[in-house]
């Protein structure tokens, strides 16, 4: 099993945010601890303030949401699939870019967790 986990700030808007935002579908949910969701392939879980993957680690640091380390997501409409979320009120880091592979932008959950939306070249 492979699983990407993402440390957020309130379980309950991280599940609204993936299931009515990015087509993921929760799986699982332990109270407001945690929650996995998936999305074809991608299985994705949140973990709150009060899951133990948020617990200090020995030495003091904190797990936090945030960073730049990210979970990608093709979609097939890039320009349409930002208008959705942009009227949504989602935030995002950036522009479009373009490169040899397709176009990507990065969006931010409600905890600021970025997601890149990638749109291959046809």
């Amino acid at each position: 099993m492979a699983a990407v986990r993402y440390i957020v700030r309130d379980v309950a808007a991280a599940i609204a945010f993936y299931t009515e935002g990015l087509g993921f579908a929760l799986k699982q949910q332990f109270g407001p601890a945690m929650a996995i969701l998936a999305r074809d392939d991608l299985t994705l879980w949140v973990a709150g303030p009060a899951a133990s993957a948020s617990k200090p680690m020995p030495d003091g640091r904190q797990p936090e949401p945030g960073g730049w380390n990210r979970i990608v997501l093709q979609v097939d409409d890039l320009d349409a699939t930002i208008a959705r979320l942009r009227a949504r009120g989602v935030g995002f880091r950036n522009d479009i870019v373009s490169g040899p592979g397709g176009r990507q932008i990065l969006c931010e959950d409600p905890s600021g967790n970025p997601i890149e939306l990638f749109q291959p070249v046809p």
